[in-house]
């Protein structure tokens, strides 16, 4: 359980990281991070501050494709781990 949850925060700091560069990069207009590598970095668990960043940030939160894709992995992963909790009660 230990590894899991620093999994996740690894995980999330990394994609904290890659989403705020492309914000950065996206005032300065250079070369932005592919939406393909965010979103995989979402589904690998870094959803939660992906999420939590989209509109504190306001980063990706007016793009409705960006958005319907991160909000089905973060269902994907609230689903993921309601079973987890489950199997392990």
């Amino acid at each position: 359980m230990k590894l899991a949850i620093t999994y996740l925060i690894i995980i999330n700091i990394i994609a904290t990281i890659l989403f705020c560069a492309d914000k950065r990069r996206a005032k300065k207009d250079k070369r932005r991070i592919p939406e393909s590598i965010l979103h995989l970095f979402e589904l690998m668990g870094g959803i939660f501050s992906v999420i939590f960043l989209m509109f504190t940030i306001r980063h990706k939160n007016q793009k409705m494709s960006y958005k319907l894709i991160s909000f089905i992995i973060l269902a994907l992963w609230i689903f993921f781990i309601a079973v987890a909790i489950y199997n392990y009660c």
